[in-house]
């Protein structure tokens, strides 16, 4: 079974009661992690409380000492890819090496326009974020100065203290399905593509065209690693799974990459998962409030 984690919608009432509770409960029930969302709202309905991303991740850092934990994923469209490197840096030095850098080109137009941030139209959006990620990965991986003049973003002899404690910084994390941008860009900067709500054979599919373009690359398949981050529904039994479905079919969310089910079900969904080559998945947990449900999935799953 791959490493299971835990992953929040940042944005859906996530106040700081919340986001401790959840920490101290994924830190004690064995989960290998907990992943945000980083958003300022969601893209339609009322807005609710949503704690800044690195404050509620310094919190993490300083108040759990075994899990790794980081952004799915941070746009560069409304946070600038240098204090976005300085806060990764600082916060995993703070962490003893566990924060895994997430970060994305930015998608949501209710939040951008909503606080004044250009989206951009596609092609210039995904430029700018290749020059986000550029200066990320020159700032993180050189101890010494490093320089950088693009359409977007410019730094000249620029170096980031204090450095992570990991030779390199965190790992850099590129999320999304696209095979024509996302996965090229995977190839290029990333050490951890992670896959958004797919099926086992779909995922399988993406993560063989990776393999074929990291190779064209002349890089290693082994040098990025895979996870899939989707959504979860579970139940103690199966009268709780249903109640919780509302009347949705399990097997039409199942076809869409969700993992539905009781323990059992839960586990067998995650082995096929495994078979695919998903080394961790990251959960999504939408009853931010039921602590008691996320205690009986690990005792139910985590020890298959």
């Amino acid at each position: 079974m791959p490493e299971v984690a835990i992953m929040i919608e940042g944005q859906d009432g996530a106040g700081w009661g919340r986001w401790q509770r959840l920490a101290r409960t994924v830190e004690d029930a064995g989960y290998a992690g907990l992943y945000r969302s980083d958003h300022f709202t969601n893209p339609t309905g009322p807005v609710q409380d949503a704690v800044e991303l690195w404050s509620s991740l310094t919190w993490l850092a300083d108040n759990t000492t075994r899990i790794e934990f980081g952004p799915l994923v941070s746009p560069v469209s409304f946070r600038h890819p240098v204090i976005t490197a300085w806060q990764a840096s600082a916060v995993d030095n703070l962490a003893s090496g566990r924060l895994q850098l997430g970060i994305g080109a930015g998608w949501q137009e209710r939040e951008h326009e909503m606080f004044g941030f250009d989206l951009l139209d596609t092609d210039r959006r995904f430029a700018r974020f290749k020059e986000g990620l550029e200066v990320v990965r020159r700032l993180l991986r050189n101890d010494g100065p490093v320089s950088f003049d693009g359409e977007f973003y410019r730094v000249r002899d620029a170096v980031l203290m204090p450095r992570s404690p990991r030779p390199g910084g965190p790992p850099l994390v590129i999320g999304g399905n696209g095979p024509k941008r996302t996965l090229p860009l995977a190839a290029r900067y990333a050490d951890e593509w992670n896959a958004f709500l797919v099926t086992a054979d779909r995922f399988a599919a993406l993560s063989a065209r990776l393999d074929e373009i990291l190779q064209e690359a002349g890089r290693p398949p082994e040098q990025v690693r895979r996870t899939l981050m989707t959504r979860a529904v579970f139940g103690r039994t199966t009268a709780d799974v249903e109640r919780k479905l509302a009347g949705q079919p399990a097997d039409e969310l199942r076809s869409r990459g969700v993992i539905v089910g009781t323990g059992p079900e839960v586990a067998e969904q995650l082995g096929r998962l495994e078979e695919a080559g998903v080394e961790r998945v990251m959960l999504q947990w939408l009853e931010t409030d039921d602590t008691d449900a996320l205690e009986a999935m690990a005792e139910s799953v985590l020890p298959r």
